[in-house]
């Protein structure tokens, strides 16, 4: 029961994040703007990785899909992490480290997750039709 409570708790820290960043890519914020811009993947960066962390947040709260949506989430902020350490920096446009730190957080819970669910791990590699 208290396993059952942590992880559902660390699903709605990784959902939260991943939503609460979807206003600022979807309405073209500044910053959202300035970062997909600098990164060369403008509009459409921002927009198709707006769109593949929706996914992750419905696919992490549907207790059947969580493994595939945090690792979906898990790849989604490895890129933003990357992106942070080679490119952007860890302070983007004196936020302070937010940014990147919520992508840590974020990175953290999918990590959590998938290991919740490793033994789940086999069955993506087999397709029934």
């Amino acid at each position: 029961m208290k396993n059952s409570i942590f992880i559902w708790i660390i699903k709605l820290i990784a959902v939260v994040i991943l939503l609460q960043t979807l206003y600022f890519k979807f309405t073209a914020a500044e910053e959202s703007v300035f970062i997909f811009s600098t990164l060369g993947i403008e509009p459409f960066g921002r927009i198709g990785s707006g769109i593949v962390e929706l996914i992750a947040c419905i696919l992490i709260v549907i207790p059947r899909t969580t493994l595939l949506g945090a690792l979906l989430g898990l790849g989604t902020m490895a890129g933003a992490l990357v992106s942070h350490l080679l490119i952007l920096g860890v302070e983007v446009k004196n936020d302070g480290g937010t940014l990147f730190i919520l992508a840590i957080i974020t990175f953290l819970c999918c990590l959590i997750l998938i290991y919740n669910q490793k033994h789940k791990i086999s069955d993506l590699m087999k397709f029934k039709m």
